[in-house]
């Protein structure tokens, strides 16, 4: 036996820390690398979730900013005359990157539809009648609980994410030359080309992904280390919650009718509280009861910390009940943990610097599972060979090509059909899947460059299709200085482009290192 063959059958720990770690890196970055990859794409594209959403809306057109006290009064006034007899209104007022009012009717499940949704002109209330859709949302959600029920889903991100730090550490001792790899790029070189890409990405914007791994793990923690939580709050999570997201149960009705007071005085007296501070989100409970209480919370994109900041009123006289009390040192590092991971403060620019540094973090996942197939290739031909091939292409292609989907069923799917939010995001997953069997049915390089094409062409007719469907299309929403569809089109036309590039050189390369 050569030495190199003893020293592979040696157990990791004989054979020092860094081949443990190596050993660690590759197993742990292969077994959950296509959950990850999905994970940060659909985290990637959910910083500009709202920009998403009025895309997929287009019914919504363009709006002028309106100031939080007439936008309040407005759908307050719309409710009155079409939410009496709920139990709850949430009001999500308008802001810079959202600019209509969002309006959420609770009622009771007996006397109809547990929740009832509208989309409100900022300012005059009235209901803007646009297509249904999951929008951005869908994307932001999948990103943390895959679209899973009872919480598995979120229990596998976090999972995930663990893996993702623990990959971190062990890629950092594994290359001991980290900063000298980061310089280093051998192109034609097959996988000593994939490993220096590897290399050279994951130091490119590592402070990035670990800030942004270990903050994802931060605002789940409550679901996955409970028991902090069960021994000081041995009664139940109810004064948890309240102490920690200042939620706490709403009053009974006491059934005697009374009109809620102004809201200007309210939003006022909430300003001053929080320094020039402005409220994004009022929560009226048992409107149009004595009993009614009506709460005021804080815009989150005012800060980085994401701990939430409230006041809670009467809702027929306007006296002050309670405020949030000083956040505490805890509470407010969870708050400022939040804050970093969603960066809802954050402005354009630095939205797209997190976007690209997301990208980047895509891409150092592709190349980590395109190395380890490209490095076993070369011994004999297996089962496990295959399916890993098979699942490289199906998320590293097939992802972009569901996302597609997504976008352009959005436009195709008449805007007034029932159901339609669920036939885009079935859509979505009916892609996905059609692109897995593909992959497992043809040829490898077949597979590759056949996806590859199939994303450009998806990705590239989504400003045409919008164009033809819509009359905001990239030429006209450039002349009106739309820029959120603007900027929508030129990102699918890019996107389309990077499809395109990587296609040609692929049949450069002819798929040999792919």
């Amino acid at each position: 036996m050569s030495v190199t063959a003893d020293i592979a059958h040696r157990p990791a720990a004989a054979r020092g820390l860094r081949p443990a770690m190596a050993e660690l890196h590759t197993w742990g970055g292969l077994l959950f690398g296509w959950l990850l990859f999905a994970i940060f794409v659909t985290g990637t594209v959910s910083y500009f979730r709202d920009e998403i959403s009025l895309w997929m809306r287009p019914e919504i057109g363009q709006l002028t900013a309106t100031a939080p006290e007439i936008a309040a009064d407005a759908a307050l006034r719309q409710l009155g005359e079409t939410g009496l007899g709920a139990r709850r209104w949430m009001i999500d007022l308008p802001s810079d990157r959202m600019p209509v009012t969002a309006a959420l009717v609770l009622r009771d499940p007996k006397t109809g539809p547990a929740a009832t949704r509208q989309t409100l002109d900022p300012a005059t209330g009235t209901p803007i009648k646009a297509r249904n859709t999951a929008g951005g949302d869908f994307l932001y959600y999948f990103h943390f609980d895959l679209y899973m029920p009872q919480k598995f889903g979120r229990y596998l991100t976090c999972t995930a994410a663990i893996v993702m730090l623990v990959a971190f550490v062990s890629g950092v001792i594994t290359h001991r030359r980290i900063f000298k790899d980061f310089f280093t790029f051998r192109p034609r070189k097959g996988q000593r080309s994939w490993l220096d890409a590897h290399n050279a990405l994951g130091v490119l914007a590592l402070p990035f992904h670990v800030m942004i791994t270990y903050t994802g793990l931060i605002t789940l923690l409550p679901l996955y280390l409970p028991w902090g939580i069960e021994a000081m709050y041995p009664d139940g999570r109810q004064k948890f919650v309240l102490e920690m997201f200042d939620d706490a149960p709403p009053r009974k009705p006491v059934n005697i009718a009374a009109p809620l007071t102004p809201i200007a005085p309210l939003l006022a007296a909430a300003s001053a509280e929080w320094q020039g501070g402005t409220a994004g989100r009022i929560v009226v409970d048992n409107p149009g009861d004595r009993a009614a209480t009506i709460r005021l919370v804080r815009q989150d994109s005012e800060r980085i910390s994401h701990a939430v900041q409230s006041m809670l009123f009467e809702g027929t006289t306007g006296t002050l009940i309670s405020k949030t009390p000083a956040t505490g040192p805890a509470a407010e590092a969870r708050g400022i943990f939040h804050g970093l991971h969603l960066a809802r403060f954050s402005d354009i620019w630095l939205r797209w610097m997190f976007f690209v540094s997301g990208i980047v973090g895509c891409a150092m996942i592709a190349t980590g599972l395109v190395l380890w197939a490209v490095k076993r290739r070369r011994d004999v031909p297996s089962l496990g060979n295959k399916i890993v091939d098979a699942l490289n292409i199906t998320a590293i292609t097939g992802l972009p090509v569901a996302i597609a989907a997504y976008f352009l069923c959005n436009r195709l799917i008449s805007a007034t059909a029932s159901g339609r939010t669920a036939l885009e995001v079935g859509s979505f997953f009916g892609v996905w899947l059609i692109a897995g069997l593909h992959a497992a049915a043809r040829p490898r390089r077949a597979a590759w460059l056949e996806q590859l094409w199939i994303a450009a062409i998806l990705f590239a007719a989504m400003p045409l299709v919008n164009a033809v469907t819509t009359n905001r299309g990239l030429p006209a929403s450039l002349a009106n200085g739309d820029w959120v569809f603007v900027g929508f089109d030129l990102t699918a036309l890019a996107t389309a482009a990077l499809f395109v590039v990587s296609a040609v050189y692929f049949v450069r390369k002819n798929g040999a290192d792919a």
